[in-house]
């Protein structure tokens, strides 16, 4: 089934496939998600594929899924030596505590709030314990979420607490978390959370 992305999608790795050259706190982050994490890694909505190479690039073993079947082409065309599967990440074909680590940057951002806790849910069943997710997201102060214009399509920004405050209710605990102010292009704080299953 096509996704809102499918249109976008040669658009969207043309932008955005080089983004970390210029991104060092997003490399930070990644670079302590994969130091903390031993064994397997899904990234999540992982578009064209370029954050998921740049992972395997610091010696994770990990896997991208999308929803759109144009996003996962361009990855498989693009890094042919990993793996990529059209899916979804609220319904997720892994067995209890597979994984390792969870990447889901920028991901999350279309899906309405009341859609969260059950992919949390989701996302802590298939965590061993000790598993790291990292969240990238759009934030903003205001402790509801906020919708917002996307390009693609509508989307929402959060507060970091509001979101921790969710992932802690899903069973989550937070390891940290990174807010910067917009570069050249951007119109609002990005942000990243990094929690933990215990």
């Amino acid at each position: 089934m096509p996704t809102p992305y499918d249109a976008v999608a040669s658009l969207y790795a043309e932008l955005f496939s080089d983004m970390l050259d210029t991104r060092p706190l997003e490399r930070a982050m990644l670079a302590a998600f994969a130091e903390l994490t031993e064994g397997p890694v899904a990234d999540l909505g992982c578009g064209p594929g370029h954050l998921t190479a740049h992972l395997h690039s610091l010696g994770l073993d990990v896997f991208g899924l999308d929803l759109s079947p144009a996003m996962i082409a361009l990855a498989r065309e693009a890094h042919p030596e990993l793996r990529f599967e059209q899916g979804s990440m609220t319904a997720l074909d892994l067995e209890d505590g597979a994984l390792a680590g969870i990447l889901a940057f920028y991901s999350l951002i279309h899906m309405a709030p009341e859609e969260l806790p059950a992919v949390f849910a989701e996302f802590f069943r298939v965590l061993a314990p000790g598993g790291h997710l990292l969240l990238g997201f759009y934030a903003g102060d205001d402790p509801e979420p906020q919708k917002f214009d996307h390009k693609v399509t509508l989307a929402y920004r959060w507060s970091p607490s509001s979101l921790a405050d969710l992932l802690g209710k899903a069973g989550f605990a937070e390891v940290g978390q990174l807010v910067r102010e917009p570069v050249e292009g951007e119109r609002f704080l990005q942000a990243q959370l990094l929690v933990r299953k215990p």
